[in-house]
């Protein structure tokens, strides 16, 4: 099972507006296949030009890694050492920090991920994950 366009257009209309319930800054929202190729991306009016990378380099780590941002930061605290070699590796393209959620289908298997940014990176992986459940799918922060 892929994430369909619907589905990511899904996950990124309701993020925005979890963002805006929550009165975050304005986000942007990624949503990428399992191979890291870009479905869909959305920046809010308002929102820095440069947060298409970090949206990216978020849901980018998550899904070629196989591990949410949340414990890519854990990592990063942990082992500094590997997740720079995991920067390299990728050019760079990582971003360590929640906000990039890795979506598994029923049978645990990456199909995807979705990096958000805008405000607090707790904040910016509660407004995914709304975006997430909005489109029927299971995210992991």
């Amino acid at each position: 099972m892929g994430i369909s366009l619907r589905k990511a257009r899904t996950i990124i209309r309701k993020a925005m507006e979890k963002g805006r319930e929550m009165e975050l800054k304005p986000l942007s929202v990624v949503v990428l296949d399992a191979g890291g190729h870009v479905i869909a991306f959305e920046r809010e009016d308002g929102a820095a030009p440069g947060r298409f990378a970090i949206a990216q380099g978020k849901a980018y780590g998550a899904v070629m890694l196989g591990m949410a941002g949340t414990a890519q930061m854990q990592r990063a605290e942990a082992q500094a050492y590997f997740m720079a070699a995991v920067n390299g590796v990728y050019g760079g393209q990582v971003v360590p920090v929640p906000g990039g959620i890795l979506l598994r289908d029923r049978k645990g298997t990456v199909i995807g991920a979705v990096g958000v940014t805008g405000d607090t990176s707790d904040n910016d992986a509660v407004a995914g994950m709304a975006g997430i459940e909005a489109a029927g799918l299971t995210g992991e922060i």
